[in-house]
């Protein structure tokens, strides 16, 4: 009799053990998603974040969507006009730093037109270091998964213009055909187009357009006008264009507590907001991405999707 019940003791053990095992093969697969082939990989990349952040005469805003920030793992971009009113590096360290500061290791910035308030963005520079590319130029590249992203300066007539000949048009150009990925995003302060009352479209941001066109890629996103504005995919002339064309975002809703009003809507947009701050979260897959706009706490608006690659 006792020799039956150490063998029921035996196998209940074994069972158990077999049990165990399974269990934590299954939670080991669960922290990665599976392709399509079935092979497990790392959960994709996140990219988040807004421009017109940080106000050194109210920080209530640029406080609000640090907190949403916090929450969100990934690379941050910070789309220019990120210590107002000059850039400077007392603004810089009273006000940016106390708010999206704390995420200054992980943050791949732009400058914007307040940026240059201080000479050559001087301050803004010195803040970021290396991070922010090469100071004379203030605009760059780097790769998040399988996108290639591109760091741009809408500031023309700070770095030698925007146009198809001038310096940052000719290394775009490079750039793009060194970096032939199926999936592209560009960021930059000033957008091309924008129902924005206070600024609205940006002409000189045409060429940089017309070139991002014309190597086939997916996304922009700007800043400069207050609000959030998202746009159906359009070619550099606004036409809708649902097979090749660029998707934009307007995400001036760092924090910057004006300018938040809306003139005529201009033809694609499809999605706005002005009285919301919040961060734009945009997941990146190897064939495509969602969009997310994430917004302050006790606010409701919120804007999503997704979009294939080109």
């Amino acid at each position: 009799m006792n020799r039956w019940c150490e063998v029921v003791v035996v196998l209940v053990l074994a069972l158990c053990s077999i049990a165990g095992a399974f269990g934590a093969q299954k939670e080991s697969a669960s922290k990665h998603s599976v392709g399509k082939t079935g092979e497990t990989k790392p959960s994709d990349p996140v990219i988040v974040g807004a421009g017109d952040i940080s106000s050194c005469d109210d920080l209530a805003g640029a406080e609000a969507t640090a907190k949403l920030i916090e929450k969100i793992p990934g690379t941050v971009f910070a789309a220019g006009d990120l210590a107002y009113p000059d850039g400077s590096d007392e603004q810089f360290a009273k006000c940016y730093a106390p708010t999206w500061g704390r995420f200054k290791d992980r943050t791949r910035p732009v400058p914007g037109n307040h940026e240059y308030h201080s000479d050559g963005a001087s301050g803004y520079a010195r803040y970021f270091g290396a991070a922010a590319g090469d100071p004379k130029k203030g605009y760059y590249s780097y790769e998040l998964g399988a996108w290639h992203i591109i760091a741009l300066n809408s500031e023309c007539d700070e770095v030698g213009g925007c146009s198809a000949g001038s310096p940052q048009g000719e290394w775009l150009r490079q750039d793009l055909a060194q970096h032939p990925t199926p999936c592209t995003l560009a960021y930059f302060h000033k957008p091309l187009f924008s129902s924005g009352a206070s600024h609205g479209n940006d002409p000189k941001m045409k060429p940089l357009w017309q070139t991002l066109y014309a190597a086939n890629a997916d996304v922009v996103i700007n800043g400069h006008d207050h609000d959030y504005e998202r746009f159906a995919p359009q070619d550099p002339d606004g036409n809708a264009d649902p097979k090749r064309g660029i998707r934009e975002f307007v995400v001036g809703t760092g924090g910057k507590n004006s300018h938040r009003t809306f003139g005529t809507l201009r033809a694609n947009s499809e999605a706005h907001q002005a009285d919301t701050f919040g961060v734009l979260k945009l997941t990146l897959h190897a064939s495509g991405y969602d969009w997310e706009f994430v917004p302050e706490a006790g606010k409701s608006f919120h804007d999503s999707g997704g979009g294939s690659c080109h």
